[in-house]
């Protein structure tokens, strides 16, 4: 009876020790670094996709970074405290993510759908993808790093009515189970924008004005 607790738990632990030795490999093939962290607990609010895990300002988190598992991204760090912080998944209604189609590199965003699916958006009805295609994210928002596998197309519909597919993916992380992540350092920052010509002759209109005022 002492040793069965033990013994019930071996099977998890065993599997908990295999997705971290996953997480850690991870990191070194995608050349990313970053932390482990665990699960605390969820929200209670029915309406969004959140998680608090055990780091936080004291561990150098920061708001923005994103969250990974062994087979894909998992959200971004939206809210920090001291020793924990919120993860806001990419199933959330609030999230976005750019991503391409793996087979021909169409680049889209996908968006939570609140209940454990997301949508990828933006599509016309004649777009070339299909069921069964990989989305990775294509790295154009500053927060991930290009590659990493997001979803799977598993539904399109395309309703002669509307301009657009709706067309429904299931996440390839596992977003909503088990009990680590891995946090990744950010990104460095994106330059900045190159200036148009419009800015341009805006700002020499302010000079202008200013030189005569002065």
């Amino acid at each position: 009876l002492e040793a069965s607790p033990t013994q019930l738990r071996l099977d998890s632990l065993q599997q908990e020790n295999e997705r971290l030795r996953k997480l850690l490999s991870l990191q070194e093939r995608e050349d990313s670094k970053g932390q482990v962290a665990s699960i605390l607990y969820t929200p209670r609010d029915p309406y969004s996709r959140r998680v608090v895990v055990d780091k936080g300002i004291t561990n150098g988190i920061a708001a923005g970074q994103p969250v990974i598992d062994d087979l894909g991204i998992v959200g971004q760090v939206t809210r920090t405290y001291p020793l924990s912080a919120e993860i806001t998944l990419i199933t959330d209604k609030e999230q976005a993510v750019p991503i391409q189609v793996l087979r021909n590199g169409l680049r889209s965003v996908v968006a939570g759908l609140g209940n454990g699916q997301l949508e990828l958006k933006f599509l016309p009805v004649n777009a070339d993808v299909q069921e069964g295609d990989v989305l990775v994210t294509s790295g154009l928002d500053g927060v991930y790093l290009a590659g990493f596998p997001v979803a799977k197309v598993i539904k399109i519909d395309k309703d002669t009515e509307s301009s657009f597919a709706r067309i429904i993916c299931a996440p390839l992380a596992k977003v909503e189970n088990f009990g680590e992540v891995l946090i990744l350092n950010p990104r460095k920052p994106l330059p900045e924008p190159p200036n148009t010509g419009n800015e341009t002759v805006e700002k020499s209109e302010r000079r202008g004005r200013a030189q005569k005022k002065a």
